[in-house]
């Protein structure tokens, strides 16, 4: 398994506790898997650079995560379904 770094950007609009539970159904996505989520940490709400699907603002999450890639094409796939996330990147971790 390696490391990665995910970043992904949830709808600004969402409620606080709307907001909880998206984190923790991304976050179950990459651990019911068999990944491992070892660090996390919410940006908050920021203001795009330019406007994304009529968006100004949005939530920023980056976790830290060990994880195979089977886990995270699936995180990618529901991602890009899920219409509170309005983007993700993943990136290898070379901590």
């Amino acid at each position: 398994m390696k490391k990665y770094e995910v970043m992904y950007i949830l709808k600004a609009n969402l409620e606080e506790e709307a907001r909880k539970a998206e984190i923790e159904k991304l976050h179950s996505i990459l651990t019911s898997t068999g990944g491992k989520v070892t660090d996390v940490k919410e940006w908050g709400l920021r203001d795009f650079a330019y406007p994304i699907d009529d968006e100004l603002k949005g939530y920023y999450v980056v976790i830290k995560v060990t994880s195979d890639k089977a886990a995270l094409d699936e995180f990618v796939r529901l991602t890009k379904i899920d219409r509170n996330v309005v983007r993700q990147l993943i990136t290898n971790d070379q901590d």
